[in-house]
């Protein structure tokens, strides 16, 4: 494929068409020969789908589809040799089972070799679900499927009949039961390095979100291990499988709480075939300036509180109707020998109208200049005729009405509004009245009022702020789809700066209230939805874990009821993890950063990787001055590149990753750290997907323990 799409590439050069015709085409073809080219080596297909012959089948009676991450043809009107699991005929991939076949007789999973670029000899294992009984059971409880083996030698199907006279659904994951042999394997392999697809595991209920129609916003309370990650990831990439001109046309955007979570998760829909999506975080998508100052935490608080959102409103249209000092004057406009005259009734009239639309500010502008100027020409058409569209355009950028513009409804810039509304008591205290109190509009108020507001040094709460002002000013470009992942940590003006990216898009909004670790999270999905501009948008739980061992989110389960989130407790289907809670000091290991040196190399012997996790960044640092003194290579939570195995990182930066095996140093510390700690030591103990190791000196929090005695 990626062969023929380069000779396209060459015999397009030759295409009789115009200039720009030829340009667009050459670019298409251009860029499809190079995503082939970048394509990653990996297996084309990991599943099989066999139909039957009966009505169920439809138009698929009798055939049999491979599964893959992208569409296979020898030739471009051929029929695929791999159909793409977004395709329709492959939800029945991931939605048939045994009590609802969907016309599939058998489907068969393939298992790959890890890392595997597709090579024959990396296939090794097959194993297959018997949907329909069309095939009698052999005399010991297996299937007779013609002689088939697996690969070593073995019937490739082992499943035996149920109570119905059905075979049982083997190999299906989900509320049904433990996944099969391939799906565990696949689920259980090893973590190393970014974040991988999860074409092949989708399960029913995960398909389900991540089919919903585009016009669909959704909302994912998923427990930690759920993989709600993924799905939104998928359904991104579904959407611009099924939906490829409305999408490229407004836009995908994928909303990440950091960049160390983005790069996490960078290599996901490239290696689905998707290469133009923008991946982002709220502050770097209204990042106007530079931060260079820091907010108390009162203050950073206030200002992403949802009702700074009519402060700012008030504050910038306060500017509209001119100076009270300064009457309104009528618009003299000269045409020649003729003067044409808007009396003061009028343009009053003219400006309460446009008031009272509420527009955007700019628009209000351009509409005050165009109501002045259809006076003057409504005058001029009595006298001697319609005037042209030149006369209408030089009236309307004359210097008296657009002195009556600037004068009625002033341009502005954001900074402005801001540095004038924090740099100024009078002025805070005048739209703030009745929204905010005396105390909070002191805790807002800057020490210093600058000179300018080109002066000033901006924080990151600033920038929230400065995004609500320009959205009320103009509207923003939007975009077709947004996903949005941790957003249980977003704050009110966080979300509206959201919603106005979103106005004509849906959303998909990812989260776990319980993992909510912000000073403003939310703490309910109607509330935090409002903001976001869905207040109507269902909330589907995940709460069946895929990754997580059962051991270790009973653990975490047990931060629920104190954290006071009101979500359903999560439970696991793997119950191969481990877990072990050690006191320091001990005879083995008498202080802390001995007893992390052991465990990292203890972890070291097993295969997958290793995440260190500390209170915060300082500890973290002491961390790997430690291991690199004891010899051991680390690497940080943002280079998903980096060769090392072991990476050390504070709790603040663990939401959204996971490794293979966890330490967890002092507990008591990660909740120490900030005024929401146990929420953050809910995220920090359920990101290991084998084993977690929980270190500590200082007493465990007594919501881990059940006693606030324990030793």
């Amino acid at each position: 494929m990626a062969e023929g799409a380069q000779e396209h590439v060459v015999t397009g050069q030759d295409v009789s068409a115009s200039g720009a015709d030829a340009e667009v085409l050459g670019f298409e073809l251009r860029s499809h020969a190079k995503r082939l080219r970048e394509e990653a080596d990996r297996p084309l297909f990991f599943g099989r789908l066999d139909f039957g012959h009966g009505e169920a089948a439809a138009d698929h009676r009798g055939q049999r589809y491979y599964i893959g991450r992208r569409r296979i043809t020898e030739e471009v009107a051929a029929p695929p040799l791999v159909v793409d699991w977004r395709a329709p005929v492959s939800q029945a991939f991931y939605q048939a089972s045994a009590r609802e076949p969907r016309g599939v007789e058998i489907r068969r999973r393939f298992g790959w070799a890890p890392w595997s670029s597709g090579a024959p000899e990396d296939l090794t294992s097959l194993e297959d679900e018997l949907l329909t009984a069309a095939r009698p059971f052999a005399p010991d409880g297996r299937t007779d499927l013609d002689g088939r083996t697996d690969l070593d030698g073995r019937t490739d199907l082992d499943v035996r009949p149920g109570p119905d006279g059905r075979p049982d659904q083997a190999g299906r994951g989900g509320a049904g039961g433990a996944p099969g042999g391939i799906l565990a394997s696949e689920i259980e392999r090893p973590r190393v390095g970014p974040m991988r697809d999860i074409a092949a595991t989708i399960q029913p209920e995960q398909d389900d979100l991540v089919r919903a129609a585009l016009d669909s916003s959704l909302c994912v309370q998923g427990a930690p291990g759920t993989g709600k990650t993924a799905v939104g990831l998928h359904r991104a990439a579904y959407l611009l499988y099924t939906y490829p001109q409305r999408i490229q046309r407004a836009g995908l955007l994928i909303l990440g709480p950091n960049p160390a979570f983005l790069s996490y998760i960078a290599d996901v829909l490239p290696s689905l075939g998707e290469f133009d999506v923008r991946q982002s975080t709220v502050d770097e998508e209204i990042g106007r300036h530079p931060v260079r100052a820091v907010d108390s935490e009162r203050a950073a608080a206030l200002k992403h509180d949802a009702r700074m959102a009519e402060v700012l409103r008030r504050a910038l249209y306060a500017r509209v109707g001119g100076q009270r000092d300064r009457p309104m004057r009528p618009v003299e406009v000269a045409d020649g020998s003729y003067r044409w005259r808007v009396p003061v009734d009028e343009l009053e009239r003219i400006v309460a109208e446009a008031r009272e639309e509420e527009p955007p500010y700019a628009i209000g502008r351009e509409r005050i200049r165009v109501r002045v100027a259809e006076v003057l020409r409504g005058q001029a058409e009595r006298r001697a005729g319609p005037p042209g569209g030149q006369w209408l355009r030089r009236v309307q950028r004359s210097r008296p009405v657009s002195a009556f513009v600037d004068a009625v409804w002033p341009g502005v810039q954001p900074e402005e509004v801001v540095a004038a509304l924090l740099g100024d008591a009078g002025e805070l205290a005048a739209a703030a009245a009745g929204v905010l109190t005396e105390d909070e509009q002191r805790a807002l108020l800057w020490p210093k009022a600058p000179r300018s507001w080109r002066s000033v040094r901006w924080s990151a709460a600033d920038l929230v702020l400065l995004d609500e002002v320009a959205g009320l000013m103009d509207r923003p470009e939007g975009y077709g789809h947004v996903v949005v992942d941790e957003a249980q940590d977003l704050s009110p003006m966080q979300c509206r700066a959201i919603a106005r990216r979103s106005g004509f898009g849906s959303l998909t909004v990812l989260g776990d209230l319980a993992q909510g670790t912000t000073p403003w999270a939310a703490r309910d999905w109607p509330e935090h939805l409002a903001h976001l501009g869905r207040p109507r948008t269902a909330v589907v739980p995940l709460t069946t874990g895929f990754r997580v061992p059962a051991a270790v989110l009973e653990l975490a389960n047990r931060l629920l009821e104190p954290i006071g989130a009101a979500v359903p407790r999560a439970r696991s289907l793997r119950r191969d993890g481990e877990l072990r809670v050690r006191r320091v000091p001990d005879p083995a290991a008498p202080d802390l950063e001995a007893a992390t040196v052991q465990a990292v190399r203890t972890a070291l012997t097993r295969e997958g990787s290793t995440g260190v996790i500390a209170a915060d960044e300082p500890s973290a640092s002491r961390l790997r001055d430690v291991l690199g003194a004891a010899g051991i290579e680390t690497g940080t939570a943002d280079d998903m590149g980096a060769a090392a195995r072991v990476t050390v990182l504070p709790g603040t930066l663990a939401k959204g990753l996971e490794y293979d095996h966890v330490i967890v140093v002092e507990p008591a510390a990660v909740v120490d750290a900030e005024e929401r700690g146990l929420n953050r030591l809910y995220v920090v103990l359920t990101r290991a997907v084998s084993r977690l190791d929980v270190l500590h000196h200082r007493p465990l929090p007594a919501a881990l323990t059940g006693s606030p005695d324990q030793p």
